[in-house]
C-alpha cells in the first residue's frame, strides 16, 4: 500500500504507519467524519462530531485512540506494570444494547492490526477491552479489578456505581480519552445530568484534562450538545449532517376508515402489512406496545401459513432479543415486530423498509425509526405509516408532512 501523502489520507498522516495502512487497505477512503475528525482528535482538542448513523462516526472516535494506546504501550515495552496501569479510554452509551455492537467493532480492526503485523513476523501489544453494564456477571467485574481493561465500554448508570468504589475508582486514574455516544438521546434529561458530574470526577480523579469525544445524530441547538459535552470548556464542533433522502408514504389498510369489511381493520393491516413485505427483501415494523406486537406477529404469520414473523420487546428475554437481532441483521429473517425495546443505536445492518403501524405521536420518533431504513451513506431511507382509525389518519398525516420538511 502506497502511504504516500495523497487528498485521500492526508487526515491520516498524523496515525502510526501500522494503522493507517490497516485502514486504507481494508476500509478505504475515510468518510467525512473521519476526515474531519482525526486531525482535531489527534490535536488533543474536545470534539463534538455530528452526522447520520452509518457514516463511521464510531471508528472516527475511536481509530485515533487505538492508534494511541497501542503506540503507548510499545514506548513502555520493557515496563510490564506500565503496560497494564489502568483504564485509558471510557466508551459511555446511554444504550445497553450498543455497548455489545461497539466491542463487536473494535474487535475489526484489532483482529486486523494482529493479522497485518504477524505477516510481518511481528506483534502488537495486547488491547484489553471490557464491557460494564448493569448485565455484566460478578466475575466479570471481579476480573476487572485484577486484569483492568484499557478500554472500558459502560453505560452512564454502571460508571456512576463503579466511581462510588474505592476499588474501582483508582482505575480511573490513568483515563486519557472519553467518548460519550449518543449525546442526542441524553443531553437534556436527567441521566445526562448525572453523566455531566460522572465526567468530571472521572476527571478530577485522572488529575488532568480529558480529551473529550462527543457523538450524536441530527440535533439542534448543536451548540447546546457540545456545551454539554464540554462542561463549559473549548470544543471543536464537526458537523456532517446532511439531509438524507426519505420515501415515506402513507398506507391505508382499507378505502374508508369509515366501512370496515369485518367491523375491525385488523385483517386489512396484516394483508397490508404483507404485501409490504413481500415487496422488500428485509422489513422492520414498528408499533406502540408489546400487546399489539403480538397481535400483528399472530396475525401475519397466521396469514403466511408460516411462523416467519417474530417479535421483539421488553417482555422478551435479552437472549432472544440479541439473537433476533442478529438474524435481522444476518439476514436469518426477513421481517421483525418490535417496541420501542429495539434501541435505535444498535446496529442491525441495511433494513429496506420500516413500516409504523399507527402514529407513534412524534415526528423526532418517526424519523429515529424510518431512518433505520437505507443504514449506509447515500441510500434512501423508506418507510410507511399505516394508521388503524380516521382520528389516526389525521394525526399520521400531519406527522408524516412535518417529518418530510
Amino acid at each position: 500500500m502506497n502511504s504516500r501523502k495523497t487528498p485521500e489520507n492526508e487526515c491520516m498522516q498524523g496515525f502510526s504507519p501500522l494503522v493507517r495502512d490497516w485502514f486504507l487497505e481494508n476500509i478505504g477512503e475515510p468518510s467525512e467524519p473521519q476526515k474531519r475528525g482525526w486531525p482535531e482528535i489527534a490535536s488533543g482538542r474536545n470534539v463534538l462530531i455530528c452526522s447520520p448513523t452509518g457514516s463511521g462516526k464510531t471508528l472516527a472516535a475511536f481509530l485515533k485512540c487505538l492508534d494511541w494506546i497501542i503506540s503507548e504501550k510499545n514506548s513502555s515495552a520493557n515496563n510490564q506494570a506500565e503496560r497494564n496501569r489502568g483504564i485509558r479510554i471510557i466508551y459511555i452509551s446511554p444504550l445497553k444494547a450498543l455497548n455489545n455492537d461497539i466491542y463487536r467493532n473494535l474487535e475489526l480492526p484489532l483482529s486486523g492490526l494482529r493479522q497485518k503485523t504477524s505477516e510481518q513476523g511481528l506483534e502488537i501489544p495486547e488491547v484489553k477491552i471490557s464491557v460494564r453494564t448493569g448485565d455484566t456477571p460478578q466475575k466479570e467485574r471481579t476480573r476487572m479489578l485484577k486484569d483492568p481493561p484499557d478500554i472500558l465500554i459502560t453505560t452512564p448508570e454502571s460508571l456512576f456505581i463503579m466511581l462510588t468504589s474505592d476499588s474501582y475508582r483508582k482505575l480511573f486514574s490513568t483515563t486519557e480519552y472519553i467518548i460519550v455516544d449518543e449525546i442526542h438521546s441524553i443531553c437534556s434529561n436527567k441521566r445526562g445530568v448525572h453523566l455531566s458530574l460522572s465526567i468530571e470526577r472521572v476527571e478530577r480523579i485522572a488529575g488532568k484534562p480529558l480529551k473529550r469525544i462527543g457523538l450524536t445524530a441530527t440535533i439542534n441547538p448543536l451548540e447546546e450538545a457540545a456545551r454539554f459535552l464540554s462542561g463549559g470548556r473549548d470544543v471543536t464542533v464537526i458537523n456532517c449532517d446532511r439531509k438524507r433522502p426519505l420515501e415515506l408514504s402513507l398506507s391505508l389498510p382499507v378505502k374508508d376508515l369509515k366501512v370496515l369489511p369485518e367491523n375491525t381493520v385488523w385483517p386489512s393491516i396484516y394483508a397490508e402489512l404483507m404485501a409490504l413485505v413481500r415487496a422488500h427483501r428485509s422489513t422492520l415494523i414498528f408499533v406502540n406496545n408489546r400487546r399489539v406486537a403480538e397481535m400483528v406477529a399472530a396475525g401475519m404469520n397466521s396469514l403466511a401459513g408460516e411462523p416467519f414473523v417474530r417479535t421483539h420487546h421488553g417482555s422478551v428475554s435479552r437472549e432472544i432479543r440479541h439473537e433476533l437481532e442478529r438474524q435481522l441483521k444476518e439476514g436469518e429473517i426477513s421481517c421483525l415486530v418490535a417496541t420501542s425495546s429495539l434501541e435505535l443505536g444498535i446496529d442491525i445492518g441495511c433494513i429496506d423498509l420500516v413500516v409504523q403501524v399507527s402514529s407513534p405521536g412524534t415526528a423526532s420518533q418517526v424519523l429515529q425509526r424510518i431512518g433505520r431504513s437505507g443504514h449506509r451513506i447515500g441510500a434512501v431511507s423508506r418507510g410507511a405509516i399505516i394508521p388503524k382509525t380516521r382520528g389516526d389518519l389525521l394525526d399520521s398525516a400531519f406527522i408524516s408532512y412535518q417529518a418530510k420538511r
